[in-house]
């Protein structure tokens, strides 16, 4: 059952910032609330009161120029599958929308919403805690059921993988994420939003309670081919076992460079500085795109139950790699 709140509606920016409290138990943003609600209503988190920031006309606009795109973070992830500038000029994030829930949750879900949306764990969502442990302070993840946890990040008390579909195909992209709060505003790289905490009390997203996403930037795709690539045990609305995003720029069918990005692997979305090494500067064949998905998971500490996950992310880099030279995975 679902504990008591307060609602309030805010209708600028500014009131919202005014309304969030300095505790994250004080208060929460509600925006397409496809997450949150569940949060509530399974008892995980009860905040006493919801800021509803749906009336901010500001935050749903997108706007293309010559530096790229920007997009407000209320945007449905329907209204942007369907935005044309973004299915020419960055197709792997248009594939990434289409793949990233069914179609009654992408009319609801926001892009701030997505980027910002808390771990699958089943621990976490039973009530454990984002570093979930027994009675004995012993690690339940390491412990227990973990097949579907991280293999690469997970040294520390971390087990859980960044939930966000979209997030590594952003990266992939260069995109930076806008925030705003009652210190005023900042933006910072993508990659750099998401965190694995260490302790209880810190979050796994670099964003204070009295703040709030605005707005996501993605550069210019020029000279760029991008891909994205997923693994799931069915191909009906499922979440990922792994994914792959794949951004190089190229001359011919050599990588001058690239942004390798993977996803539900780790409890951030986990950009691969090897595989981008190991591609720079070559020719891109099935061998060279193998060689970068091997290197990709080459410092993967599989659980017990999960080892089958660096199998998936090594295909899954390899895949991205040669759908982003050529258009297709094989």
């Amino acid at each position: 059952m679902m504990r008591a709140f307060d609602y309030v509606s805010a209708a600028t920016k500014a009131e919202a910032i005014h309304l969030l409290g300095t505790r994250w138990e004080d208060t929460a943003v509600l925006a397409g609330g496809s997450d949150l609600l569940a949060l509530m209503k399974d008892d995980v988190v009860a905040p006493k009161r919801l800021v509803n920031i749906k009336g901010i006309k500001e935050l749903k606009r997108v706007a293309s120029g010559r530096e790229g795109l920007r997009i407000g973070a209320l945007t449905t992830l329907d209204e942007l599958a369907d935005n044309k500038s973004l299915q020419t000029d960055y197709p792997a994030l248009a594939d990434a929308l289409l793949e990233v829930a069914s179609p009654q949750i992408r009319n609801m879900a926001t892009l701030g919403g997505n980027l910002c949306q808390r771990p699958r764990c089943w621990y976490f969502r039973s009530g454990f805690g984002l570093l979930p442990k027994n009675g004995s302070d012993k690690d339940l993840v390491s412990e227990g059921e973990n097949r579907y946890h991280a293999i690469l990040g997970n040294n520390g008390p971390a087990k859980f993988v960044s939930p966000s579909t979209i997030a590594p195909v952003l990266i992939a992209y260069g995109a930076k994420i806008r925030i705003e709060g009652p210190d005023g505003k900042r933006e910072i790289p993508l990659e750099n939003f998401y965190r694995i905490p260490n302790t209880d009390i810190e979050r796994e997203h670099d964003l204070r309670s009295n703040e709030i996403v605005t707005e996501i930037l993605i550069p210019s795709p020029q000279y760029v081919r991008a891909a994205h690539y997923e693994i799931r045990q069915k191909e009906a609305f499922d979440w990922p076992l792994a994914v792959a995003a794949v951004a190089m720029k190229m001359s011919g069918s050599r990588a001058l460079s690239a942004r390798i990005v993977m996803g539900h692997v780790a409890p951030i979305p986990w950009r691969s500085a090897e595989a981008e090494q190991a591609v720079a500067g070559n020719l891109i064949s099935e061998n060279s795109a193998s060689r970068a998905g091997d290197v990709a998971v080459k410092k993967a500490t599989p659980l017990s139950q999960n080892a089958y996950k660096v199998q998936l992310g090594r295909v899954a880099v390899k895949r991205a790699i040669l759908k982003a030279a050529y258009g297709s995975a094989t």
